[in-house]
């Protein structure tokens, strides 16, 4: 899976959230927030290929947390970007 090159993070009054870069008059009924762990993965994900154990390496690395919880942790997040139409 991919990223779509189309969505770029911007922070805006303190929060970072995904936008359409570059698009005008879009339907902005949907706002998609990242908190920390969200964010870090997006940066180290974005412009490349990955899959969710990809996923579950960085965040072991990153977090220091074990193997079921970041299984369980990289699941979810890459189905939310499958469910939020974030991939190319």
């Amino acid at each position: 899976m991919k990223i779509s090159s189309k969505y770029k993070v911007r922070e805006m009054a303190g929060q970072h959230v995904v936008i359409i870069q570059g698009r005008n008059g879009e339907d902005m009924t949907k706002i998609i927030s990242l908190n920390d762990s969200s964010l870090f993965l997006w940066n180290r994900m974005n412009g490349s290929e990955f899959s969710a154990d990809d996923v579950k390496s960085a965040l072991m690395s990153e977090y220091g947390i074990d193997e079921a919880t970041a299984s369980r942790d990289a699941e979810a997040w890459c189905r939310q970007l499958k469910d939020c139409n974030l991939l190319a």
